[in-house]
């Protein structure tokens, strides 16, 4: 498994890399696109809709406020970086990780 998707940032935060996907049925984690986590998102890439849409479920996933869940790189693009403050790298992996198909 690669893990370089997602860096300690500090203490109690974590940068994680993302390739989004909008305008998907639904929102969900659907596995690795080189070194970033794969998103599908039911959100449409116009006027930060996306970027909303990800740190939500970043949030939720990851279990800590919608607030503590930012986008730091790729504002317009499908490579995207987001910060979660609140969790370790190490255990926003295994949340994230749990969610990853099987192969």
């Amino acid at each position: 498994m690669n893990s370089d998707y997602i860096k300690k940032n500090g203490e109690n935060a974590c940068r994680i890399s993302i390739h989004a996907v909008p305008r998907a049925s639904k929102t969900e984690v659907c596995g690795m696109q080189g070194n970033a986590l794969k998103l599908r998102l039911q959100a449409p890439p116009v006027d930060g809709k996306a970027n909303k849409a990800i740190s939500k479920y970043l949030a939720e996933l990851l279990d800590v406020p919608a607030r503590n869940v930012s986008i730091v790189v790729g504002d317009t693009g499908r490579e995207k970086i987001f910060q979660a403050v609140g969790i370790t790298a190490d255990a926003a992996r295994t949340k994230i990780e749990a969610l990853l198909p099987k192969r």
